[in-house]
């Protein structure tokens, strides 16, 4: 194969496998699908869940290109896509998973549907590493929660990826929000707006005593899981209305039943994995946009800057949770 015809790729050959440097055949877009060259590819922990061989519901075979997220510029578009001209600058959540190529190669041909054009006032770098944070968010909040203004919004892990957009989302909409992390991230998350509360300080009851007026919160947005949902149903009130981005294992439902609370879950690889929902996410990010473009959204990045020859120690960082905001790999 030509030079035109290939391209270059980061491949994981089994389970806990290192990375390979490979050249591949570049994909053509078929029927409503583009191809993107890739500038920048997102780096999530479920990426090094998929690599370690425990993300078994992310469906995404061996040998397999990793990178859920991207962020590109339009090369060529594929019949029946009217939306998309070459030379756009996108982004969007778009394979690594269900078996659909990775972001981690230089060419992806992905779904129209799934992409949105990139925000204007966000480098390549910013864009890739928002898609799959900012739609876990607003799929919680905005279509599970309704939140509005005058609501009051607990997020749980609230500086981590999804909960640091979750606080701006929320904020952006008017509701009165309060966010759960370590000390550490106060300041931080105290500049996004919202109230901070130290985890290690105060209790579920903590939190519904001092700034829910003993009747707990209208939403409460679990971003941690495990432990983290159970506080959710301890701290959400009558009536209210508990999200999880992680609601797996077993929980007692009897202390969100005993308030008429309501519970929702998320899972955002849905329409990759099964086709359905897939202009959704399309739609969702064209939203984003406009809160990024008015300055209300905006992601936290690491210092650290790698190319395709780094990704290894990318996932190290999540893997030791040293990443101080989302980490992103700038394809050349």
């Amino acid at each position: 194969m030509s030079a035109t015809t290939t391209m270059k790729t980061l491949l994981i050959d089994a389970p806990k496998a290192d990375f390979r440097s490979a050249e591949i055949a570049r994909p053509m877009p078929r029927e409503g699908e583009v191809l993107v060259r890739i500038k920048a590819s997102g780096v999530n922990p479920l990426d090094t869940k998929i690599r370690a061989g425990n993300a078994a519901h992310a469906r995404h075979p061996f040998p397999a290109v990793l990178g859920i997220d991207m962020a590109g510029v339009v090369e060529q578009v594929g019949p029946g896509v009217t939306r998309f001209h070459r030379g756009d600058d996108v982004y969007g959540m778009t394979g690594g998973v269900g078996g659909i190529q990775g972001s981690l190669a230089e060419f992806a041909a992905v779904d129209a549907r799934l992409i949105a054009p990139k925000p204007p006032n966000l480098s390549m770098r910013e864009a890739a590493a928002l898609p799959l944070i900012a739609i876990t968010a607003w799929e919680g909040l905005v279509d599970r929660a309704n939140v509005r203004n005058g609501r009051q919004v607990l997020v749980l892990g609230a500086g981590g990826g999804v909960g640091h957009i979750a606080v701006q989302i929320a904020k952006a909409a008017g509701a009165d929000v309060f966010a759960v992390d370590s000390a550490s991230k106060a300041d931080y998350l105290a500049s996004l707006g919202a109230t901070p509360i130290d985890y290690k300080a105060e209790t579920a009851g903590d939190y519904v005593r001092n700034h829910a007026g003993d009747k707990g919160f209208d939403v409460v947005y679990d971003t941690v899981g495990g432990t983290g949902l159970d506080t959710a149903f301890q701290a959400v009130g009558r009536f209210g209305h508990v999200v999880s981005a992680l609601g797996w294992g077993t929980h007692a439902l009897a202390p969100l039943s005993f308030k008429a609370a309501t519970y929702s879950g998320v899972f955002t690889l849905l329409p990759l994995l099964t086709g359905e929902g897939r202009s959704h996410h399309g739609e969702i990010l064209r939203e984003v946009s406009k809160l990024v473009e008015a300055g209300k959204v905006m992601p936290r990045l690491d210092a650290h800057r790698f190319g395709l020859c780094d990704v290894a120690e990318a996932h190290a960082l999540i893997e030791n949770r040293k990443a101080n905001g989302k980490l992103v790999v700038e394809i050349a």
